[in-house]
Parts: structure tokens; sequence; C-alpha cells
């Protein structure tokens, strides 16, 4: 049996949506955008351009939640399914976007550069519980103005995982949309198969600006996924009452469903979001706070009462090094994730607010999605019944090490973690150099690195990627690209 939390019941769920409704019916929603605006008012909504406002119908939000899909899938630059967003099925990929890093040799927090997100990309594609790759990083070593594409040209050069990725600004779109083409051989090869999930983020309350209401159009026209991340912040910029905030998210959300749907009815989304309380003492953004964790499991709870696959922010940490206060934010957060159903989690090797990623913290939060994938296998029976044959063998040969029920079960019953986690006694402890946990870490970092793969995409392919970006990145006044690893 799948162990399973819930935090809604049905009753609530629905007053909880039909608040928001009437939200969006009554109050509107702010959009600059003025393409979008004239595509709701050709669909019934009463649009005010002036003041950049549409209410939208029940009738447009009806539409919007029969015509967008139950579940999608995603596929690895090889075209290999990675991915299926259905039912309680859940995969974690790391924390996205994040202007710091974590440098362990100083243990200062720092911009990234080129050689960093490499570096990532390289530890990533070694993590047996990270399903997808994010642009994690934005590395500071090139134009501001393709930071956003840029990332992503590398997580396609070098890693051959899936990309949650997004664009910083409407331009921007076009190169990240045709380095996927490149990888796929045609647009219709990606619709079929596609490579990344794209964030689209309102902004609080119930508002859209120019770009991100763009972004959320163009994916939709080209089929690309996106996570639709709504962040209400209990207490400042949303209700401090978690159902408050909740009503708020989900009209924000529904707002970009309309959007989606409407442009292109069948575009696959993600209900997602990444919430938070607000921390009065410190002007604050906990994503570590019990609460802003509730906030994500419930609004998961509200996409699937609606019918569509999930995302959150969440299994991240404020903390601000490698310590107890981030494994203790990171490890509730992924389990109650996990068990909530969420489909993509989002933010492991996160610290500081959503702020830094941390190539030591990714590897340790590695094992700890890797306990909770075991948490949600439960406990079943193994061929237990009838247990007298097993009982009799242990009290005759008053061990059962090598007996064959264990041989056979071992594995699938017991997750072994890697050698971040200590488990020696502490004799041999001692033995192997009383490491610490940073000190695992590194060298569990070190040995990912060393022991990389490239990827398996064609080698006409990546040049046709770099001659892409090249040519981008001269747009800006860039003679060349950063010098990268090999």
């Amino acid at each position: 049996m799948r162990p399973t939390l819930r935090l809604l019941d049905d009753a609530l769920i629905e007053k909880i949506v039909a608040e928001a409704r009437d939200l969006l019916s009554r109050l509107g929603v702010e959009i600059h955008n003025p393409t979008v605006l004239r595509m709701l008012a050709d669909h019934g909504a009463e649009v005010t351009e002036g003041k950049w406002h549409a209410r939208l119908t029940p009738a447009m939000i009806d539409k919007a939640l029969h015509t967008v899909p139950h579940s999608f899938k995603l596929y690895d630059v090889l075209g290999k399914e990675t991915h299926h967003f259905v039912g309680n099925n859940v995969y974690f990929t790391p924390g996205s976007a994040a202007i710091n890093i974590l440098d362990n040799r100083t243990g200062s927090i720092r911009m990234p550069t080129t050689e960093d997100y490499i570096r990532y990309i390289k530890v990533v594609s070694g993590l047996a519980y990270i399903a997808s790759q994010s642009t994690a990083l934005i590395a500071a070593d090139v134009h501001e103005k393709i930071s956003d594409s840029y990332r992503l040209y590398l997580s396609l050069l070098y890693g051959e995982k899936p990309v949650v990725t997004g664009a910083f600004t409407i331009e921007s779109f076009e190169i990240m949309k045709e380095l996927q083409i490149a990888v796929r051989g045609s647009a219709q090869a990606l619709k079929e198969k596609p490579l990344t999930v794209f964030s689209c983020c309102p902004t609080a309350p119930l508002k859209w600006s120019n770009v991100t209401s763009q972004n959320l159009v163009d994916c939709a026209r080209w089929s690309i996924p996106v996570e639709l991340i709504s962040m209400p912040l209990s207490g400042f910029m949303a209700p401090v009452t978690l159902v408050g905030s909740l009503i708020q998210q989900t009209a924000e959300t529904l707002s970009g469903l309309v959007i989606s749907q409407l442009t292109n009815p069948g575009h696959p989304i993600l209900y997602g979001g990444s919430p938070a309380i607000f921390d009065v003492r410190y002007e604050t953004t906990p994503m570590g706070a019990l609460e802003t964790m509730m906030l994500d499991c419930a609004n998961s709870e509200i996409g699937k009462y609606l019918g569509t696959p999930t995302q959150g922010y969440i299994a991240l940490s404020d903390a601000k090094q490698l310590d107890a206060q981030a494994g203790l934010e990171t490890t509730l957060g992924a389990t109650l994730a996990a068990l909530s159903g969420i489909n993509s989690i989002s933010g492991p090797g996160m610290l500081d607010f959503e702020s830094c990623q941390s190539l030591e913290k990714l590897v340790v939060d590695n094992e700890i999605c890797g306990m909770t994938c075991r948490l949600l296998r439960g406990i079943e029976p193994r061929e237990d019944f009838p247990a007298i044959p097993i009982f009799q063998e242990f009290l005759r040969e008053r061990h059962l090490l090598i007996a064959n029920h264990t041989r056979r079960h071992l594995r699938e019953e017991i997750a072994f973690p890697g050698p971040v986690i200590d488990r020696a006694n502490r004799a041999r402890w001692l033995e192997e150099g009383g490491t610490t946990l940073r000190e695992r870490a590194e060298r569990e970092v070190t040995r990912l690195i060393e022991s990389y793969t490239p990827s398996g995409l064609a080698e006409d392919v990546k040049t046709e990627l770099t001659r892409m970006m090249e040519r981008e990145a001269r747009r800006y006044g860039m003679d060349s690209l950063p010098g990268r690893l090999e």
C-alpha cells in the first residue's frame, strides 16, 4: 500500500475553488499584454484595456479545465521517456535559477560561472533520484540577455536528462525553442516528445506581466509544457491564513490555465507553485517553514482535484550552509511532498530562500529523495506467508544472512544509501578517516564529476547548438562564449 498524506477534504477544496472562480469573475485579473487581453475578450471576458484588466467568465474557466490534459510525458535528450506525470508519480528536480552558488572550498556564497554550471550538470547526470535537470544556476560570465538561453544550451550540450527551465524575456524564447528543435530534429518531433518544462509565474496578487503571459502563450503555441508558478506570500502579498492564500493561488493558477488552453486546447500544464509564508520578524520568505510546505501540499491536492498533474517548490532549505537545518527542512519537505503525490518536486540542492545552489547539498538531497522513494513503495508481503519455514531456518542456522529468502528480497526491500550517508560503526568510521558529512559530500561531488560520461547527443547536433548560441551571444556584443570544460 502506498502511504499518502491529505491536508484538505473535498468539501474544503470545493469551497476554495469556488471562491477562486468568484474572484476571477468579479474582481478579475490584471494582464499587461494587449494580445492576451484581446484573446480573452474574443472569448467573452470583460476587458478594460486601459487598466490592463479582465474579468473571466465561468464558462471560460470550465472550458480550460475540460481541455487541460490529465497527464503528459517528458523525454530525455536522446528521446527516451523519463517522466509520466500522472496519478501520484513523483519526480525530483533541482531548484532553479539560483543567483548564487555555495563554494565548498571557501565556505562562501558567490556568483556562479560557466565552469560551475558544467560541474553541476555532470553531478546531476550521476544522481539516481534526480530525474531531470533544471537550469539551476545563472552564470554571471555571460550577458544577462542570454543568461536563460545559455543555461538551456549548456544543459542540452552536457546533460541527457530533460530540463526544467524558463525565459526571463520575451525575445529569449525564440532561441530556447530553436535549441530544442535542433535536438529533436523538427517541431513535430518536439511536440511528440517534450524535452523541457517552462516555468511561468503570475505576480501576486492576481497579475500577469507582459513577459510571463507572453512566455505562457508562446509555450502553448509550440506545445512546450509549462509549470504555472503562483507565489503568494501569506501575511504580506496574500491573506495570512493558509486557506486565504490557497484561494489566491488557485485563482492565479486558474487564470494561467485559461490563457494556456485558449491559446492551444490540450497544452500540457503542471499545476504548480512556490508559495511561502512571510516571516514578519526578519522580513523573509522561508521555504523551509512548515506552513510553506503545507501550502505546497494542499495546492497539489487542489490541482489533482481539478484533474491536472502538479508541481511544487519544496524539499529545499533556508540555511546558508550544508548543516543540520538544511537536512531538517529538506527531509521534511521531500517527505511531505512525496506523500502528497506532488508529481514534480522542485527544490533539491537549494539554500538561502531559493537563491543559492550547493553541489554538496545536492548529492545529500539525492539520498533524501532516495529514502522518500523507498517510503512510497510502502510495506508489502514478499513470500512471508506462511512464516513457519523462514523461522524454522532461523532457529536452525541462528541467522538468515545467506537464506534464499534474504538473497531474493534484500535489494528490493532495503534501500542502501551511497557513501555520503555514514552507517559504519564508530571504530570503522575512525579507521576510514572520521569524515564529516560535508567531507563525504565533497568526495562524492568529485567522484561524480570524474566519472561523468559525455552526452550521447550526436556531435553534429552539439555543433549546431554551439553555432546557434554563439550567434545569439554576438547579438549582445559577446565575441565568444566562455571557455568550456570537457
